[in-house]
């Protein structure tokens, strides 16, 4: 559901979402999703912005450990869609 959230708030910003990581500009990644390998996700990938529970430090740690460009709480995504994108995709 909330996934759903973020590609609505991506393309009424103008982004084209898919579901594919092959020529995509950016990567988005719910760091709670079943069976993610978090490092695998960032390794050779164009920016990587992943998104976690505020209480789930472990997890954020080991995403930026992994190397993902822009990692930032579930609230601050929800409030802030296109604006964390947009910064991920201007460094």
């Amino acid at each position: 559901m909330f996934g759903s959230r973020v590609e609505e708030a991506l393309r009424a910003a103008g982004h084209e979402v898919v579901r594919d990581r092959e020529g995509a500009e950016a990567i988005v990644v719910d760091l709670t999703a079943d069976g993610l390998d978090i490092a695998e996700i960032a390794r050779d990938a164009p920016p990587t912005i992943g998104f976690y529970p505020h209480v789930d430090v472990e997890t954020r740690r080991r995403a930026l450990e992994a190397g993902y460009d822009v990692v930032v709480p579930r609230s601050r995504m929800a409030r802030e869609t296109a604006a964390v994108v947009d910064g991920a995709l201007r460094r």
